[in-house]
């Protein structure tokens, strides 16, 4: 028999242009079921749970929360914050005292690392809670799932940010780096590929943080490009490491201060420096003149008006699936996606000890010998990703005039 009593939803770690689908998935879907009495939203993740900081999502219309599905970012705000067993102790105790029965957390790895902790508190204190983590993350790092909401859109955005800069940079050629979103895993970066339509089409290079970086490969790289067409673009992960795993905005600063962040972590895309660093190599080994590069930093994740209908689709359901698989068959776990065919899905319930606290890597197969590209696999992977609607450029092919002087003054 299912529980009685309210719902809870939150949302933690970075935005993404479609977590509020899955919110609007939740509420709406909850509010169908006579047993649960109200539907509270935390506002600002786990530390609005703590500090009881909860709008009644109960009296929210239908049309204000379709309208908010389509608006990108975290509704309810959101939090860096990585709770330990204290806290989730203390949001236990939150959520025993406003009778929640249903939990449901929209993020990434620790977002499902904090509802695994949560989930045993309640199991020690014998109070019936039913937690359910959803899937989320531009990185498209959660481990066991084929693909998260929210990485179909900002990989639309990379790549169609790409067709842009390889106009841009043909029309007055030189060599361009783009600096992609991209701690440990490379999907979002790799994703720039589909950019690539005619054969001296950019991104001509790809790095990923699968592999290893080397400058001096990297310079030869550049320079083979560059003497072929005259230009290079280049797609690069923030999270590249060197041979022995520094990551590269350590190694090329050569001993200068870098930020880090609250948990520790260097900054990456805080700043230009990874791009700033690569470019000045260029110029100064290559002897290039125009060099020019940008970090993307958080273009890429809620940028509005460039949004994947497939990744949209999916945030509604994955939290409508949530709703379900806690109220009709009284589970805790991690909604998971799944491939079945070219191009659809499936939506399973996962265990949370699979998916809390790991990280999901590119396979090989995605990424060419040489560590400077992608593979077919990969676009044939992420291209159903990006939606339908994906603008293609076009160059023009009229025949060449012949030329009637040997030299011109």
């Amino acid at each position: 028999m299912s529980l009685e009593g309210k719902v809870l939803v939150a949302q933690g770690g970075g935005p993404t242009a479609v977590i509020n689908q899955s919110l609007a998935g939740i509420v709406l879907e909850a509010r169908k079921f006579p047993q649960v009495s109200k539907v509270y939203g935390a506002e600002k993740g786990v530390d609005g749970i703590v500090g009881e900081n909860f709008l009644d999502l109960t009296q929210e219309t239908t049309h204000n929360l379709e309208q908010v599905a389509l608006t990108p970012s975290s509704a309810l705000l959101s939090t860096r914050s990585k709770p330990d067993s204290k806290f989730c102790h203390e949001i236990f105790k939150v959520l025993k005292a406003h009778d929640i029965r249903y939990f449901f957390y929209i993020g990434g790895n620790d977002s499902a690392d904090t509802v695994r902790i949560v989930n045993e508190e309640a199991e020690r204190e014998h109070y019936d809670l039913r937690s359910v983590h959803v899937p989320k993350t531009i990185d498209n790092d959660l481990m066991i799932n084929d693909h998260t909401p929210g990485f179909g859109s900002a990989a639309r955005f990379v790549a169609q940010s790409f067709m842009g800069l390889n106009l841009d940079v043909k029309s007055l050629p030189g060599v361009y780096i783009g600096v992609v979103m991209g701690r440990h895993a490379g999907f979002l970066t790799a994703s720039s590929a589909i950019a690539q339509k005619y054969p001296d089409d950019g991104p001509h290079l790809i790095y990923l943080p699968e592999r290893e970086f080397n400058i001096e490969r990297f310079l030869a790289d550049v320079k083979q490009i560059y003497d072929r067409y005259k230009m290079c673009i280049v797609a690069i992960s923030e999270g590249l490491t060197d041979a022995s795993g520094t990551p590269l905005t350590i190694s090329l600063r050569k001993g200068k201060a870098v930020e880090v962040d609250a948990h520790g972590n260097v900054s990456l895309s805080g700043s230009c420096a990874l791009g700033d660093l690569l470019t000045e190599a260029v110029k100064e080994r290559l002897g290039i003149s125009r060099v020019r590069s940008d970090t993307f930093g958080y273009l890429q994740r809620s940028f509005l008006g460039c949004v994947s209908d497939v990744d949209q689709h999916e945030a509604r359901e994955v939290g409508e699936r949530a709703v379900q698989m806690a109220i009709w068959h009284d589970v805790n776990g991690s909604i998971t996606i799944h491939r079945t065919g070219y191009y659809s899905v499936d939506y399973r319930l996962t265990d949370l000890s699979e998916v809390a606290g790991r990280t999901k890597l590119m396979s090989d197969e995605f990424i060419n010998a040489e560590g400077n590209y992608v593979t077919d696999a990969f676009k044939y992977y992420v291209r159903p990703l990006l939606g339908s609607g994906l603008q293609s450029p076009a160059q023009l092919r009229a025949p060449r005039v012949p030329k009637r002087c040997v030299t011109c003054d």
